[in-house]
């Protein structure tokens, strides 16, 4: 399911650096700072054809409030929450209704959402007990299919940072008809365009 975003030459743009590190160390813990920071989040951008993906990875911190496992019942609320929004990605990402765009696929990933490597299942709780200071993350991958791509003009970002407030910035990069781009979005300026 990847395959379109890791085939674009994201390696030209400028926030890339830490992104292409990030991208291949995907299975592993980010121990980088840079890459996990409280209140940035990152979004990946293609529009190739009919086909949009869209893949956001953001600190748990971001979009639930903390990054330990959820033990209490409103911890768990929450996470549910969080979940329940990136499960509605039309409406989270203000697609236009014009581009007729739906859910090909979708993904999301998170320790908090209980997922764990199929293998070392054992080790991975003895390094989450050894290693207090690991970073929860969360991934959502999305593809969609457009009827009318060209409606797209457009990329919204206004509800994630209304749903998630604690969400400060989003670095985005994006590959569309126009070309590539490097954006910073904020909360106050949400919106870039194809």
């Amino acid at each position: 399911m990847r395959r379109l975003l890791l085939a674009l030459p994201f390696a030209l743009l400028p926030l890339a650096v830490a992104q292409a590190a990030d991208e291949h160390d995907h299975d592993h813990e980010h121990g980088s700072l840079s890459a996990h920071e409280h209140g940035v989040g990152r979004l990946n951008a293609a529009l190739d054809g009919q086909t949009l993906e869209l893949e956001l990875e953001s600190p748990a911190m971001n979009l639930v409030g903390f990054e330990h496992a959820a033990t209490t019942e409103a911890d768990k609320a929450k996470v549910t929450a969080a979940r329940a929004q990136l499960e509605k990605p039309v409406a989270l990402f203000n697609l236009p209704k014009a581009a007729g765009c739906v859910v090909a696929s979708q993904e999301l990933n998170s320790p908090l959402f209980g997922d764990k490597p199929d293998a070392d299942d054992d080790h991975d709780e003895d390094a989450k007990d050894e290693h207090h200071h690991d970073h929860s993350e969360i991934h959502a991958h999305y593809q969609f299919t457009c009827a009318t791509p060209g409606a797209l003009k457009t990329l919204d970002l206004a509800n994630i940072f209304n749903t998630f407030p604690a969400t400060q910035k989003i670095q985005v990069q994006l590959i569309g008809p126009s070309g590539q781009q490097g954006v910073e979005v904020t909360a106050k300026a949400a919106s870039l365009n194809f």
